[in-house]
Parts: structure tokens; sequence; C-alpha cells
């Protein structure tokens, strides 16, 4: 019974990291297929790179809160108990959060395009190790709905 909240934590963890999608423009969800894509083509003007902010999630605020809670009710006895039970499981679902903020917190790339229509957009994206993108160098962009995609071309 005491491995009662680190085997919770270590499930709810399991499946809150379980369910990432891919984070590179090479995969698409199943509802992108058979769809039009506008696609238009440019030249690189400038790449820095940026910090995309992660976000939390339900399952990692309920895991830390289960947890918390679990932790907290072990403290004391009769009201205290109950006390700390509903303090732990406040302070556990703000470190879940927090801790899954800090884990799917993702290094990107800004990348401004000047396209062949003569217009200028900027891109952001997840970096890929495997997709470098430099000054001058031209692309394709594919956008579909609110979600756009630079690739070499």
């Amino acid at each position: 019974m005491k491995n009662l909240p680190l085997s919770l934590s270590m499930i709810f963890i399991a499946l809150s990291f379980g369910c990432a999608p891919n984070p590179y423009g090479d995969t698409y969800a199943v509802g992108d297929a058979q769809k039009v894509q506008n696609v238009s083509y440019g030249v690189i003007k400038k790449v820095e790179p940026v910090n995309i902010e992660g976000e939390g999630s339900t399952v990692g605020t309920l895991a830390g809160a289960v947890v918390g809670g679990l932790i907290g009710s072990t403290i004391g006895g009769g009201t205290g108990s109950s006390i700390a039970a509903v303090g732990g499981a406040v302070a556990g679902g703000v470190a879940g959060n927090e801790a899954t903020q800090a884990i799917t917190k993702r290094n990107g790339v800004n990348i401004t395009i000047t396209l062949d229509s003569g217009n200028t957009i900027a891109v952001v994206q997840e970096a890929d190790p495997n997709m470098i993108f430099q000054v001058g160098q031209r692309v394709q962009i594919n956008s579909q709905g609110n979600k756009t995609r630079v690739v070499p071309e």
C-alpha cells in the first residue's frame, strides 16, 4: 500500500507521454489525409531558433493531484489528515501541470520566407534535427486550415 502513490504516478506519466505526437513536419494526422493543401514556394530570408512553450495537460494535473492527495492523506490523523490530503492534492496538481509543461517544451525555428509572389511570411515550427534550414534556401510551404509546414524544395 505504501507504493500505491508511486505506482499511480508511474501509470499516469506513462499515459501522458504515450500519446505524444511526432513534432516534425513529416507526420500527418489521419484527418489530414486526402485533403487539399495550398502550396507556395519561396526563399528563406532569416532563420532563428526559438523556444516553443510546453503545454500543461489534464493527465499531468490529475496525476499530480492524485499522488499529492494520497501522500497528504498519510500525514496526521482525523481532520488534519483530510486537510493535508486536500493541500497535497492542490500542490500535486500544480506540480503535475508544471512538470508536463517542462517536459513538453520544444526547440523550434522561426523561418522568415519571401514567397515567389513577393509577399513575406514567417512560420514557427519545431526544429527537426534532420532538416536544416539556411538563408537563401528554396522551400515549399504547405498550408491546410490553420497548419503550415515548411520543407526543403
